[in-house]
């Protein structure tokens, strides 16, 4: 973990934000969603700390329910935000947060990253009341057992 500091012009607070690029491949599908591993890493700063998401970490992005309303209003949004979400869940992220903590990031990169109040507000409750059903299930290097592509 690396502070958010830097000398010159830069602050902890214009250094609020993810400051790499999404780079995934994917790599098949388990239990009907898309499975993706990350090429490069993923790199946030929250003001504090930088947290950096490995290359080669797995993921499904966001598990919005596919019900078709609800996937309609936030499936298919906040990438970046579901991946660093994702790793902070996994046992042996650093940092290793408690769940709130690991949710309010989730929210406080949805708002740095332009989302509206009806996007992110809706997603953070979502993982408030059903995140716990995946908190430090699966450690950071958990490959999953994906269906390949052909």
């Amino acid at each position: 973990m690396t502070p958010c500091r830097k000398k010159g012009r830069f602050t902890m607070d214009n250094l609020k934000g993810f400051v790499s690029a999404l780079r995934t491949e994917d790599i098949g599908t388990y239990r009907g969603r898309t499975v993706y591993r990350l090429e490069a890493p993923l790199v946030y700063c929250d003001g504090e700390r930088v947290i950096t998401v490995p290359a080669g970490f797995e993921t499904d992005l966001a598990s919005v329910p596919r019900v078709p309303i609800a996937y309609l209003a936030w499936g298919d949004r906040a990438h970046r935000e579901a991946v660093l979400h994702d790793y902070l869940y996994s046992i042996g992220a650093v940092p290793d947060l408690p769940r709130a903590e690991c949710d309010e990031l989730f929210r406080q990169a949805m708002i740095s990253r332009g989302n509206p109040w009806r996007i992110y507000q809706p997603m953070y409750w979502g993982v408030r009341l059903g995140g716990w059903t995946g908190f430090k299930k699966v450690p950071v290097d958990y490959k999953f057992p994906a269906e390949t592509k052909t």
